[in-house]
C-alpha cells in the first residue's frame, strides 16, 4: 500500500498534517500549495503558490485539504476531476447546498473523499457503539458532551477568516461549535445514528469576534432521545472532551480527544488503544474498495445540516462584568465566571443557558 500525496495548506494545522506524512512509509510526500509562504518547508518537497498548479505538475493520488473552510469546496472539486482522492479537514463544507454539491461530484468521478473528523476512527467509540447495541446500557434515552479549552488572544489573531462571518465579502465559517468542537458534535452525531428532529442553539461571544466562543446546541432526535453539547474556549478548568450516553440501565463516558472509555463495568476511564489513520484508511480504500471509508463525506451530511442552523443563530456579547483575564498561557486570554459549573449544570439537566440561572444570558 502506498501512494503520492499532496498537502494543500502547509501553515497552521497543516503542520501537524506535515510531521504526519513525514513519518508515514506507506506515502510519498510530492507536493504542497499554500497561497501564503510555507514556513520551515520540507527539504526536497516542490512547493507550488496554487492548487491548480499542483495537480497539473505533480500527480497526487490524494490531496489533503488543509485551508480555511469557505476554501473547501472549490479545492476539493478540482482535485476531483483531476482524479485525485481527497482527505477534507473539518468542517467540511459551508451548507448543505455545498455538501449536495461535492456528493454530485463525487458521483460524477468515481473518486473518494474522506473528512478529516479523526475521532470517528477511535476504537473507543466502536466500543461504545458495540456497547450501545448489546443492550447493556438499555434504552439510550441522553446523550451530553463538555468541552472547556483556553484560548489566549492569539488563537483569535492567528488568520483573517477567524472569528467572522465573512471576508471581502465572501462567507466564512468558524466559532466554537463549527470548528474546535466540531468534533463533539459529530461524535454526538455518530452515536445518535441519526439526524435531529430539531435543532436549538444559544452562542455567545466574550470578545469582539461574529461567531461563539462559548455555546450550547441542543438536539432532539426520533423515539424521544435528546443531545446537548456545551462548550466554550474562555474555560477555568481544562475538560478536553467528555461524552456521557444515558441509558435505562446504565451509563458510559467516552473522552473522544484521547479515546478514554468507562463502561459500566469499568471502575475507572480506560485507554483505547488503535485510532485509525483517516489518510491510511483512505489510500487503503483507494487501492481496494471493498474496504469501506471511516469518514465519508456522506456520513457527515447530519453534521452539515445542524452547522447550518448553528451559523444562522445569532451571536449574544456576555457583559464583561462576568468575564476577567487569566495568564496562565502565552497570551493573555479570557475567562467566563462559572462557566465550568455552567457547562456541567447543563450537560446534566440538557437544559440550554437561557434555562439554567446563568447571570449572563440574554433570554
Amino acid at each position: 500500500m502506498s501512494a503520492r500525496v499532496a498537502l494543500v495548506g502547509a501553515n497552521g494545522h497543516g503542520l501537524s498534517h506535515r510531521r504526519a506524512l513525514s513519518s508515514m512509509s506507506f506515502v510519498e510526500f510530492v507536493a504542497i500549495a499554500d497561497v501564503a509562504p510555507v514556513q520551515d518547508p520540507p527539504r526536497g518537497v516542490p512547493i507550488y503558490a496554487s492548487h491548480r498548479e499542483l495537480l497539473a505538475e505533480a500527480a497526487p493520488d490524494v490531496v489533503i485539504v488543509c485551508t480555511p473552510p469557505h476554501t473547501h469546496l472549490p479545492i476539493a472539486v478540482d482535485a476531483l476531476r483531476a482524479g485525485v482522492d481527497v482527505l477534507l479537514e473539518k468542517p467540511p463544507v459551508l451548507d448543505a447546498a455545498e455538501h449536495d454539491c461535492l456528493l454530485d461530484v463525487l458521483a460524477e468521478t468515481g473518486r473518494s473523499c474522506q473528512v478529516g473528523f479523526q475521532a470517528l476512527g477511535s476504537p473507543a467509540l466502536g466500543e461504545l457503539l458495540s456497547t450501545i447495541d448489546s443492550g447493556e446500557l438499555g434504552r439510550v434515552e441522553e446523550i451530553s458532551a463538555v468541552g472547556a479549552w483556553k484560548r489566549d488572544e492569539t488563537y483569535f489573531g492567528r488568520a483573517a477568516w477567524v472569528g467572522r462571518r465573512s471576508v471581502d465579502g465572501r462567507p466564512t465559517l468558524d466559532g466554537a461549535l463549527a470548528n474546535p468542537f466540531a468534533h463533539a458534535v459529530m461524535q454526538v452525531l455518530a452515536i445518535a445514528r441519526r439526524p435531529p428532529t430539531l435543532v436549538e442553539v444559544e452562542r455567545y461571544r466574550t470578545r469582539d469576534i461574529e461567531v461563539d466562543d462559548t455555546a450550547v446546541l441542543r438536539l432532539s432526535f426520533e423515539g424521544g432521545l435528546r443531545a446537548l453539547v456545551a462548550v466554550t474556549l474562555c474555560a477555568e478548568d481544562f475538560v478536553p472532551g467528555e461524552i456521557r450516553v444515558r441509558g435505562s440501565r446504565s451509563d458510559a463516558v467516552l473522552e473522544y480527544p484521547t479515546d478514554r472509555l468507562q463502561l459500566p463495568a469499568d471502575p475507572a476511564p480506560r485507554d483505547v488503544p488503535g485510532r485509525e489513520s483517516l489518510l491510511a484508511n483512505l489510500v487503503a480504500h483507494r487501492m481496494d474498495p471493498s474496504v469501506e471509508l471511516v469518514a465519508p463525506l456522506s456520513r457527515t451530511l447530519a453534521f452539515t445540516e445542524v452547522l447550518s442552523v448553528i451559523t444562522a443563530a445569532p451571536v449574544a456579547p456576555i457583559d464583561p462584568a462576568y468575564l476577567h483575564t487569566a495568564n496562565d498561557l502565552p497570551a493573555p486570554r479570557l475567562v467566563v465566571a462559572g462557566i465550568n459549573e455552567t457547562l456541567r449544570a447543563a450537560a446534566s439537566s440538557l437544559a440550554l443557558f437561557s434555562e439554567l440561572s446563568v447571570p449572563w444570558r440574554t433570554r
